[in-house]
């Protein structure tokens, strides 16, 4: 399993963007989402941001998600941006 060493930030706070910042936590995945969309999304979002986690082999991370209704391939490069600036020194 990866983990993370720094906070790290990927994204854009613009229309249909996402801004993601994760950071280290002792264990587990945890999201915390804000979306223009959550009522009809969320659940769908969520799934994806702990798959992307899972996915790239971390664990110990905080997902901090600033939706602004992006496409699920922008949310999922954002996640593996942030994760990708975070593990390194």
């Amino acid at each position: 399993m990866k983990h993370l060493v720094k906070t790290a930030t990927a994204g854009f706070d613009e229309k249909q963007d996402v801004l993601v910042t994760v950071e280290p936590i002792s264990a587990g995945i945890e999201v915390e989402l804000t979306s223009k969309v959550m009522r009809q999304y969320g659940k769908h979002i969520e799934e994806l941001i702990i798959n992307t986690v899972k996915e790239q082999g971390f664990d110990g991370v905080k997902v901090i998600c600033d939706d602004k209704a992006a496409w699920d391939y922008a949310i999922k490069a954002r996640v593996m941006g942030a994760l990708e600036r975070g593990s390194q020194e």
